[in-house]
């Protein structure tokens, strides 16, 4: 391939991936290089190994719920400190937060599955041999750990093996098996005791140990560590032994290398000119999404439903059923549809059922149409489930996942992961006191910040349909030259 000219930033200014980038950010031809079209049996099954961390975030985000009683009987914890064992999980994924993406770059992208699967193990069999609250505590605290290093690495991973025509349907299946894992673990524990549980909910664990042994490591992050030779041989064979990967390869080669000219992976590093619109998109997407009250809905469903007078254990259950289905959709749609798109239907759909919700508490404080709230109430909690699920719940990852440079990605993730779980204490931690302060008043306040949500996906999100890694990266990089 012809060596690109670099402008005085450092990044190529004849790029054959920026050449077919039209002035609107569309491509200019519709023809894809063969590997583009490749899904071989091994992709698909690295995608699967993958997503089993998934499976285990969406197990530990699950478990406090349907576990509640059996742990406060059997261990007679007080509610104080059951509150404290369902949220310092939390507490973990802050903790991880801060060095998962240099712990990525560091050690790879499976070797940051493999260690987070250790600590979720681990983390399991704490809690089914808990003789007491501390026990359970560490427990969980391990459980944090490992679901804050897998919720950053598993779309990264994924992104990065995937051809860019199926790309974002690979990276969405993510909140797919995060959505099973909740639910499958809400469903069991109206069936299993609350030991034999945390046991069900550690075997994605093993899973993904074991399976990591016999999937190949990111083709990038070979790249970017200069193992040439093994890069090339990964690559071909994600990609089938009949395709030809030259151009592909070469693109990946050129473009990590220049980032990597241009600086490491440092936290100052992130703040240069030339990084400010993947960052702030990154970080903007996973704050909202915090923000839009993702948290509140899942966590204190239960409660809202017994405000309003309905019952909890069928409104919460309806919520674990419709996600699965609507997820799955998304990730149909993801590669057809377009993310931005989905985003904004997502967000759309979220504000109007977080107006409804407050609106049918408004009536009741009226103590007008009382009998009509406990309808409303689970009509607009399940549309908000079902709008959540289709692009607000998984694409922001998917994004984050395709739009920050190889150089500042592992400082980046830490960032964005970092903002991520703090944005889900400040709404987790906040939420009842704000619904004592007003129910209408708190929902109305979820409702525009989904608006707002809105209007920094029209005004900053970028497309990522369709387009390669590097040219979409390359291109973020100079918008703001």
């Amino acid at each position: 391939m012809e060596r690109e000219n670099f402008g005085e930033d450092g990044l190529p200014t004849t790029a054959p991936l920026l050449k077919e980038v039209s002035a609107n950010g569309s491509h200019g031809s519709s023809v894809m290089s063969p590997s583009d079209c490749a899904v071989t049996p091994l992709l698909v099954f690295s995608t699967l190994i993958a997503v089993s961390g998934s499976f285990v975030f969406g197990c530990t985000t699950g478990y406090s719920s349907p576990a509640e009683s059996g742990i406060m009987e059997d261990l007679g914890l007080s509610t104080a400190a059951y509150s404290l064992f369902g949220s310092i999980v939390t507490v973990g994924g802050l903790i991880a937060a801060l060095v998962n993406g240099r712990v990525t770059d560091w050690i790879g992208r499976r070797g940051a599955m493999w260690l987070s699967q250790i600590f979720g193990a681990a983390g399991w069999l704490t809690i089914a041999l808990a003789k007491n609250a501390w026990w359970l505590d560490i427990g969980r605290l391990l459980n944090g750990l490992g679901i804050g290093i897998i919720c950053y690495v598993v779309p990264v991973y994924i992104a990065e093996i995937t051809p860019r025509s199926f790309r974002g349907a690979f990276t969405a299946f993510n909140q797919f098996m995060i959505c099973c894992g909740f639910s499958l673990v809400y469903f069991l524990g109206t069936i299993v005791s609350w030991r034999i549980l945390a046991v069900i909910s550690g075997i994605p664990c093993v899973i993904q140990i074991v399976g990591l042994f016999f999937v190949p490591e990111s083709p990038r992050w070979l790249v970017k560590v200069h193992r040439d030779k093994e890069f090339e041989v990964t690559l071909q064979r994600l990609r089938g032994e009949r395709v030809n990967i030259t151009q592909e390869a070469s693109d990946i080669r050129d473009y990590t290398e220049t980032f990597e000219r241009q600086s490491q992976s440092r936290i100052l590093d992130l703040f240069q000119r030339r990084y400010a619109h993947p960052l702030t998109t990154a970080v903007g997407l996973k704050m909202l999404q915090q923000f839009c009250g993702t948290g509140a809905l899942a966590y204190y469903a239960g409660s809202i439903f017994e405000s309003a007078g309905f019952s909890s254990s069928f409104g919460t259950r309806s919520m674990a059923i419709v996600a699965i289905p609507v997820t799955a959709l998304s990730v149909i749609l993801t590669d057809k549809a377009g993310r931005r798109p989905l985003l904004m239907i997502s967000s759309a759909g979220m504000s109007l059922s977080c107006i409804l919700l407050g609106l049918s508490f408004f009536m009741q404080d009226l103590n007008h149409w009382k009998a009509a709230t406990p309808i409303l109430v689970y009509l607009a909690i399940t549309g908000y489930a079902m709008a959540y699920s289709l692009g607000m719940g998984g694409l922001p990852w998917v994004i984050m996942s395709e739009i920050l440079p190889v150089n500042i990605k592992g400082s980046a993730g830490s960032l964005v992961t970092f903002a991520y779980w703090s944005c889900s204490w400040i709404v987790t931690y906040t939420f009842n006191f704000m619904f004592e302060w007003s129910a209408p008043g708190t929902f109305f306040i979820f409702a525009s910040m989904c608006g707002l949500a809105i209007i920094f996906t029209m005004k900053v999100v970028p497309e990522t349909k369709g387009r390669a890694l590097e040219e979409l990266q390359a291109s973020l990089a100079r918008v703001v030259q």
